[in-house]
């Protein structure tokens, strides 16, 4: 029995588990499982990793700290500094980031590509956002609760930041069910149709980020696609078909 999972904090609502039993489903695997391994906090990833495993997802908060515990990371996990899948050969550890090339799929296929863009956010998925946003040509910003440097506060957001960065990413885990109450601080009411809001967060489908982008007529997508895409390239990675990530 091959045995995959998820590693990370309060992914009780992950679509991961299902995800995966689908498709095992689907091309007739019966000797896979998916299990979520929830931890509390990074002391206990060195238990977690002396378990019997094949392979891994990685997820907040989790994306940079497990890096020091892995033997091995590709060229893009290195460059993002963040890893999201991790592949077991023979007894080493290998680190990628699939969200590089989920985003960058869901992003493409928006049909609407701004020219420049804000990265709500500075944790590993920012990273790998930030990763494709550079590979593509977009100039971007990071926005941040914690003043910064090399990034924008949330106070510093105004109608002409807006005016300049149409793109706005969330990479946070605000709105993220259960807490689907929340959202980025932002002016809302600056926003028009010029803009695309692109939400990481898949459940809830439709966050509070969201709906109140399509309030002001932005053009808005969600985080479910970028998840499927991420999964079926660490599903390639596992049966050892992908190694660029």
């Amino acid at each position: 029995m091959k045995i995959y999972g998820l590693l990370g904090k309060n992914i009780g609502h992950s679509f991961s588990p299902a995800y995966f039993q689908q498709k095992w489903q689907t091309i007739g695997r019966n000797d896979c499982v998916y299990n979520l391994y929830p931890v509390a906090d990074e002391s206990q990833i060195p238990t977690f990793l002396k378990r019997k495993i094949d392979g891994f997802n990685v997820t907040i908060p989790y994306k940079k700290a497990i890096i020091p515990y892995l033997d091995e990371l590709s060229a893009a996990a290195r460059a993002v500094g963040a890893v999201n899948t991790v592949a077991v050969v023979n007894n080493r550890k290998i680190g990628y980031n699939t969200d590089v090339l989920g985003f960058e799929k869901s992003l493409l296929n928006c049909g609407f590509l701004p020219a420049k863009g804000l990265i709500l956010g500075t944790g590993g998925a920012a990273a790998a956002v930030a990763y494709v946003l550079d590979k593509l040509g977009i100039n971007f910003r990071y926005v941040s609760r914690q003043k910064a440097d090399f990034c924008l506060n949330y106070g510093d957001i105004n109608a002409d930041i807006l005016a300049e960065y149409p793109l706005i990413i969330n990479t946070s885990p605000l709105g993220m069910w259960p807490n689907v109450e929340t959202a980025p601080d932002l002016p809302y009411h600056l926003l028009n149709s010029a803009h695309l809001l692109f939400d990481l967060v898949y459940n809830p489908v439709d966050t509070l980020f969201l709906q109140k982008g399509k309030a002001q007529n932005c053009r808005t997508k969600g985080g479910l696609e970028m998840l499927h895409e991420q999964a079926e390239a660490a599903w390639a990675i596992w049966q050892g078909e992908l190694a660029n990530y």
